[in-house]
């Protein structure tokens, strides 16, 4: 129906969606700061006062890790999309940026998938979705990879009692019902908007094998940047453990939370829960925890998405697409 409407009465609309976008990320980054049931915001600012977090040396050094966690993740995304449109870095900064504001308060980041759909033509659309895709499953890939050598080493080191019979039950289970849903949607030639198992799979397989290592890179130099800045923030708090043996800790929490399905703006109270009870295990009170998880999610999800909401308010569909 939109397309049957005068031009300046979709052009109404379409800036009323961009503010209604901008608005929702700003009012559940205001309900999450302001509403926390876990850790008042008064109480938060206190302690990141009694702990000097706002020193410039210290602020300096957080800004800093955080423009390198998102300088490689737009440099990915530049590179990944390459096969298919090459964008300068500043264009990636606006798709990324502006794909993150716009997802923020989606389940599980799905919006990030839309968001940076539109900002190609039709023809584009569904080859960026399948590249957004792939630079998602390599961040996960590295999570997963680190998160199961930390874990592994947090469970032999603190004799977790766990029921391995049970585990590997569910876990064969849940191979199983993953395999039987591939074969059937393989089989079935199975399609959502044009996208069958098929066709991905081709795209994947076609996909140029030096991208991915090349992208694989860049999401390893990420989780590194920003597991230290979480491993900085301890030492800030007093925590006193090595590098080795906090990481333990860091890798098995972000396994943890991102296997569990958010809202992505709930994502700092997942791990916020997992982290208060990983860090328990060497004496580290919650507070400090949660204020660690809340600074986290404020320095690379917050900061950006106001940075992002300028792209999106300047946003335009392109050429002849709209």
């Amino acid at each position: 129906m939109i397309y049957t409407l005068p031009y300046k009465t979709k052009q109404f609309f379409f800036v009323l969606i961009k503010i209604s976008i901008v608005v929702a990320a700003f009012y559940f980054i205001y309900r999450k700061l302001a509403y926390n049931s876990s850790l008042e915001f008064s109480n938060f600012i206190d302690i990141l006062n009694e702990h000097d977090v706002f020193s410039a040396k210290t602020i300096l050094i957080l800004i800093i890790l955080t423009g390198f966690n998102w300088f490689f993740e737009i440099l990915k995304w530049q590179k990944l999309v390459s096969p298919i449109n090459k964008i300068t870095f500043q264009k990636a900064s606006q798709q990324s940026l502006g794909a993150l504001t716009a997802s923020l308060f989606t389940p599980n980041r799905i919006g990030d998938y839309g968001a940076k759909a539109i900002y190609y033509t039709k023809n584009l659309r569904k080859r960026i979705l399948l590249t957004n895709l792939l630079s998602n499953i390599l961040q996960m890939g590295v999570t997963c990879i680190l998160g199961c050598i930390g874990l592994y080493f947090f469970i032999s080191k603190y004799a977790i009692s766990l029921n391995y019979n049970k585990l590997l039950l569910r876990t064969l289970f849940t191979l199983a019902c993953i395999g039987f849903v591939f074969f059937v949607i393989q089989k079935s030639r199975f399609s959502i908007k044009g996208f069958s198992f098929e066709k991905m799979k081709v795209f994947l397989l076609n996909y140029p094998k030096k991208l991915l290592i090349y992208g694989f890179c860049l999401s390893l130099l990420r989780y590194l940047i920003f597991s230290f800045q979480f491993y900085y923030l301890l030492t800030i708090f007093g925590v006193n453990n090595s590098y080795l043996e906090s990481m333990t800790l860091i890798t098995s929490m972000y396994l943890l939370a991102s296997i569990i399905p958010s809202i992505f703006i709930f994502d700092v109270l997942i791990k916020g829960s997992v982290a208060v009870y990983l860090f328990s295990f060497i004496g580290i009170n919650a507070i400090s925890i949660l204020c660690i998880v809340t600074l986290m999610w404020v320095l690379n999800f917050v900061f950006p998405s106001i940075l992002g909401s300028y792209f999106v308010l300047n946003f335009n569909f392109p050429k002849n697409d709209l």
